[in-house]
């Protein structure tokens, strides 16, 4: 992508204009949801790497949790297993669910991490597998009204977040695959969504901001008109209206509520298919997604953007 060169006084505002939310960030734990279209694209994937980079250098503790579906999809297809979606879930068999750990802690997070340590090495990959991090318990999917099962998908329950902090303290970038234990069987691990599992993570480690990368710019009141980006909304309004948003964003705003109703400062939804729209979402006045808030204080659109 052909980038136009800044002038000295432009780059020299937009530093300037960074200084107080790095401030405000310095030291702040921030758990960002990595997914969609920006785990596939090869500029896309090293433009996150830096933007974590960069957090990390001036004194923010990020965490990234991810997913990794379009890899999963194209690993079944090349091995020829067959998978199926009910009610928007994936079937995981004990095959599929071997494919899952397989890809996300031996494929996706070995080539972030390996992004995220070409200057060094910050990173670690880990699981909710490891050090009882997570637990999950079985969830059934909803089809025409009716309960059906799904194999060996769950919810995550519990969080054990000691091994992230212990990462964290020690300057570490934890990398976290999105798969967790059975709560009643520690052998039989269970395929969470990782929105989900982000979402727990920031509750149980007190974060100041959750992140999610999705694949549109944001949280729209009207979809598919994109004149109804919502800069700002409160916990209050996201919950009215969530039964009109689409279905495949349903959860990824159901999580950043239970994340702010949890105790986390704010949430983000950015575009992951725009380079570097996280750093300009976290450091920059006007923003470029939808910030979650918890609606104690007001918070004033921008751009002449509705806020909710």
């Amino acid at each position: 992508m052909k980038r136009t060169p800044l002038d000295p006084q432009t780059k020299a505002s937009v530093l300037l204009e960074a200084v107080p939310w790095l401030r405000t960030y310095k030291g702040a734990t921030m758990v960002i949801k990595y997914g969609g279209n920006a785990m596939v694209n090869d500029e896309l994937k090293r433009a996150f790497a830096q933007d974590i980079l960069f957090l990390h250098q001036v004194g923010v503790r990020p965490v990234v949790v991810h997913g990794g579906g379009p890899q999963i999809n194209a690993m079944l297809k090349r091995l020829g297993i067959s998978s199926e979606f009910r009610g928007g879930l994936r079937v995981t068999t004990p095959e599929v669910m071997d494919v899952v750990r397989m890809v996300l802690t031996g494929s996706v997070q070995r080539e972030l991490v390996s992004l995220l340590n070409t200057d060094g090495s910050a990173a670690v990959g880990i699981s909710g597998e490891d050090g009882g991090l997570l637990r999950a318990r079985q969830r059934l999917a909803t089809v025409d009204g009716n309960k059906v099962d799904v194999g060996l998908v769950g919810d995550v329950v519990d969080v054990s977040p000691q091994p992230i902090i212990d990462l964290l303290d020690q300057g570490r970038i934890p990398v976290i695959s999105s798969v967790a234990p059975l709560t009643t069987d520690s052998e039989t691990v269970l395929n969470v969504n990782a929105d989900t599992a982000a979402a727990a993570i920031a509750v149980a480690l007190k974060a100041r901001t959750l992140l999610m990368l999705t694949d549109v710019e944001g949280l729209y009141s009207a979809w598919p008109d994109r004149s109804t980006l919502v800069p700002f909304i409160s916990t209050a309004a996201l919950e009215e209206l969530l039964p009109t948003l689409e279905a495949g964003m349903i959860p990824k705003m159901e999580a950043c509520l239970r994340a702010v109703r949890g105790g986390v400062g704010q949430a983000h939804v950015v575009d992951g298919c725009q380079p570097h729209a996280m750093l300009l979402e976290i450091v920059t006045d006007q923003g470029v997604g939808t910030v979650i808030h918890p609606g104690d204080a007001p918070v004033p659109p921008l751009n002449g953007g509705k806020s909710l």
